[in-house]
């Protein structure tokens, strides 16, 4: 009993000793947290200072993931050793003769050709070229290789013939309203001339206006844009008119109709085209160059300028305007990227009110032309639903300002004219009546007493 109790003692102070060692180790725990942290931050532990840490545990303790150079296997067979049992080899050439050919039959022979065309077809189909390099190569520049074949219908676009028709027309129906017997010689004479002037004009007009009408959809296939023929061919086709067309005039009709012609040419060419990229006043000298055809028409059966030829240019100076700004209207851009300067681009209101009024100027014309004993009274009254035709199309243009409204007055321009000249053909007075009112041009009451005289 006296041990047991002599034991208990030390047992109570180890307990005390143990608990104790629990209190201040609890204790000391969030202090050595601290410690680490503040030791960290000292150190200033980062994420490159990892890697290195990293990269040295590689190095120096995993030796086995650092690279090793793996030696080169010594070759066992050295690689002239085959050449040199080649050469030790006995070598055997075998001389092939020449035999002589099979003659074959004609049939073999179409076989054969056959199988080669086909052979060739299909390597073509094989080497197709592709789109995008034939387009590559027909955007290129070529030369233009003109041939004698295509040459009038170059000739033709250039001289612009449905034009000339349309100035030799008009000139014809001056011819035909002179109040004089129709001579056949004559007529011939001044529509040839008129003709060749008027393919020499638009032949010089178009080599004016090669680099404008590149940039227009409705002069950019052109012959001398797209390079059919040279510019110095169109001016020799230009002389090669104008100068026999003016000759003509003047030597076989009169010197009055061809010093008209050669103005006209001087007035299209010189005046009125360069105009064109300047001022809009070009409308109105072109209106003026469209007007001499018909009074040279007229000069040419008489040999005079009388009030009639001037009736007839003022018909179709009046005529032209309607007709041309309606065109010029559904134009509009083309000509603003070709820099021309028009009423319609810059002034499409005037561009309006212009062909309207003109439109309402040719019923005032159609009535002077019985005041003038050009035609007969019934004149006016006939050709009146005609110009109240084109000016209610003129009016609807001025009012609606579009394109639909443009392309009526154009279309129905294209037929009055034709249709007003001949009622005015067919309103005529007769040579007889004006000679017996001494109305004849140039002369007097004696005069044609001594017509109607033998």
């Amino acid at each position: 009993m006296s041990a047991a109790r002599s034991c208990r003692p030390p047992r109570a102070f180890a307990g005390l000793f143990l608990w104790h060692q629990r209190n201040t180790g609890a204790q000391q725990i969030p202090c050595r947290f601290v410690n680490l942290y503040r030791v960290a931050s000292n150190r200033l532990i980062t994420f490159q200072y990892f890697n290195f840490l990293k990269r040295m545990y590689v190095t120096q303790c995993n030796k086995d993931l650092s690279q090793r150079a793996k030696p080169k296997s010594d070759s066992v067979v050295s690689p002239f050793h085959e050449l040199h049992q080649l050469d030790q080899e006995k070598k055997v050439v075998h001389k092939i003769s020449p035999v002589s050919p099979i003659p074959q039959s004609w049939s073999e022979m179409s076989s054969r050709n056959e199988l080669t065309e086909m052979k060739s077809a299909a390597e073509t189909e094989d080497s197709v070229i592709p789109v995008g390099a034939e387009s590559k190569e027909d955007r290129q520049w070529k030369e233009m290789k003109l041939q004698l074949d295509d040459l009038p219908g170059i000739l033709a676009r250039l001289s612009k013939i449905k034009l000339t028709a349309l100035v030799v027309s008009t000139t014809s129906a001056g011819f035909a309203m002179a109040p004089v017997p129709f001579e056949l010689t004559c007529f011939l004479l001044a529509s040839l001339g008129t003709g060749l002037a008027s393919c020499a004009a638009n032949s010089i007009n178009q080599f004016f206006e090669v680099p404008f009408d590149s940039n227009m959809n409705r002069t950019k296939n052109r012959p001398l844009v797209r390079g059919q023929i040279s510019p110095l061919l169109a001016v020799c086709f230009a002389a090669s008119c104008g100068i026999p067309g003016i000759a003509l005039l003047t030597l076989g009709v009169n010197p009055l109709t061809g010093a008209l012609g050669a103005f006209n040419i001087f007035l299209y060419t010189c005046c009125y085209t360069p105009l064109k990229r300047m001022s809009i006043a070009n409308t109105w000298v072109g209106a003026v160059v469209g007007a001499i055809p018909p009074i040279m028409g007229w000069t040419a059966a008489t040999g005079s300028l009388d009030a009639g030829a001037l009736l007839l240019g003022g018909i179709l100076y009046s005529w032209q305007f309607p007709h041309f700004n309606a065109l010029s209207w559904g134009l509009r851009e083309d000509y603003s990227r070709g820099g021309y300067c028009m009423m319609s681009v810059t002034h499409p209101g005037l561009c309006r009110r212009v062909a309207l009024r003109h439109c309402l100027a040719l019923i005032g014309l159609s009535t002077v032309a019985p005041v003038l004993n050009i035609t007969t009274w019934t004149f006016p009254i006939i050709s009146l639903p005609l110009n109240l035709y084109i000016s209610y199309l003129g009016f609807r243009f001025y009012r609606d300002a579009d394109r639909s409204s443009s392309r009526k007055l154009f279309f129905c321009s294209l037929w009055h004219l034709p249709m007003l000249l001949l009622v005015m053909f067919t309103c005529k007075k007769s040579v007889p009546e004006k000679e017996d009112k001494g109305d004849l041009p140039g002369g007097s009451n004696e005069m044609a007493m001594e017509i109607r005289l033998p």
